[in-house]
């Protein structure tokens, strides 16, 4: 007896690629926290920023009473909301864009 093996492929959409899930953090205004303050964590806690960006979005908080200070993935994220909420700044919860 000889028969023919057939291969299907399987369509599992468990293994199709999805994009990792990014997220806003956004700093609330306060009358607790320096502009200073304020300026040194967002520049200590998130790469790349440089004093004058920090500067404007600390601005930016005081003025509109908040800012979204860095936009990426869900894991970086949750870090750098807590490390800045564990020096202090008030923050928002974490928003998926």
């Amino acid at each position: 007896m000889t028969g023919t093996l057939k291969v299907r492929p399987v369509k599992d959409t468990a293994l199709r690629h999805r994009p990792y899930p990014h997220y806003r953090i956004i700093v609330l205004d306060d009358d607790v926290n320096t502009f200073q303050h304020v300026v040194n964590c967002l520049v200590t806690f998130l790469p790349g920023l440089t004093r004058d960006q920090a500067w404007a979005m600390a601005q930016q908080v005081d003025g509109e009473g908040s800012a979204v200070v860095w936009t990426g993935p869900q894991e970086q994220a949750e870090l750098y909301h807590a490390q800045l909420g564990n020096h202090g700044l008030t923050m928002a919860p974490l928003e998926p864009v």
